[in-house]
């Protein structure tokens, strides 16, 4: 062989390893949207029983929040509903709040539906609820606010915040 052409076949496989060594990082990209959609179907108000009272019970003059679910696949999402612990306005309190409430299924798009209230989880002033069938569930939250012992609550405007998740498992 020729020194030209032994140069020729050593820049070849000098090449072909070369690029062999190349590599690219390829991305792939996917966006998913939730199966799982939740909306204000109705927005709480407290009535104002007693002076010491705040409550969201129609007996009250309140109105109980109604959260709606709606859930295109069963058994993927559960239901994280919170009744207020706190208000997030209010006026200047001198003394402690005592917050009870409660969770419960108002309205189901499906019979199958009918146990939920009956196999939920209740913790601290949260209650879960395993979506298992498709379709759509409305909960009501009440809550209830008792001020000091026997004091009035001040004049002003009060608010205070359902928490309502719904969480892929």
């Amino acid at each position: 062989m020729n020194r030209v052409m032994m140069i020729f076949f050593a820049a070849c496989v000098v090449g072909v390893y070369a690029q062999a060594a190349v590599a690219e990082d390829i991305p792939i990209v996917g966006n998913v949207e939730s199966k799982c959609v939740i909306m204000t179907d109705t927005t709480g108000v407290y009535g104002n029983p007693t002076p010491s009272n705040l409550s969201t019970d129609t007996a009250d003059g309140g109105v109980e929040p109604i959260v709606r679910f709606d859930v295109a696949q069963a058994d993927y999402y559960k239901a994280l509903i919170s009744y207020p612990e706190s208000f997030s306005q209010s006026p200047s309190l001198t003394d402690t709040v005592t917050w009870t409430g409660a969770v419960s299924v108002d309205q189901v798009s499906d019979t199958n539906m009918s146990s939920y209230d009956t196999n939920k989880v209740e913790y601290n002033n949260t209650t879960e609820y395993d979506l298992t069938v498709a379709g759509t569930t409305w909960f009501a939250i009440e809550s209830e606010a008792d001020y000091g012992f026997d004091k009035a609550f001040p004049g002003g405007t009060y608010r205070a915040i359902v928490t309502a998740e719904c969480i892929a498992q």
